[in-house]
């Protein structure tokens, strides 16, 4: 049985259930019950989780839309050279425990959302694969799906997945942990 951890905010608490079903008896799959929230938090809950991710054979993980909010109108909470710096102070802790990390692209917001702009989270995901790809880290693009479909995708708070949108993300992320497990 392949060991499976999933990481990440609110969008992967979304389909974390979902996953684990489409993956099957032959995949154990763990996640916190809690919300990933920031890079900085994550980083800081890798001590916490540390039991649970000793010898997985994969880790998916996301973080970005609590770093990418804009809501005093002075920049995002996480400026996106500190975000791509916690991605790999993530990613490297990560490696000690799978040998196989995959990072997952941060999801677009519906562009009526405020705090939030497409065009930031595109950014703070370009920068986050320019620095995980030297250290040999996957990439899981759930930017594109969403951002293609956008109305179908993103629920009424704008910002969430909707359930089609649940569904489009969970069948991505187990093909994704399939292919590479």
């Amino acid at each position: 049985m392949k060991k499976i951890i999933l990481l990440g905010d609110s969008i992967r608490l979304s389909y974390q259930n979902s996953v684990r079903e489409l993956l099957g008896p032959d995949f154990a799959v763990w996640g916190p019950d809690d919300n990933c929230r920031f890079a900085s938090y994550t980083l800081r809950m890798l001590y916490d989780y540390r039991e649970q991710l000793k010898d997985a054979d994969l880790i998916h993980f996301n973080c970005g839309l609590w770093d990418m909010c804009d809501l005093f109108g002075d920049g995002p909470f996480t400026p996106i050279e500190v975000y791509a710096e916690q991605m790999v102070r993530i990613a490297k802790i990560l490696k000690t425990y799978a040998p196989v990390v995959i990072f997952a692209a941060t999801t677009p917001p519906s562009p009526k959302m405020w705090g939030h702009d497409m065009e930031r989270v595109r950014a703070y995901n370009a920068a986050a694969a320019a620095a995980l790809e030297p250290l040999g880290i996957l990439f899981d693009d759930l930017f594109t799906p969403v951002a293609e479909d956008i109305d179908r995708m993103i629920s009424e708070d704008l910002l969430h997945a909707s359930p089609y949108g649940v569904e489009i993300l969970a069948d991505r992320v187990a093909d994704c942990i399939k292919k590479n497990a």
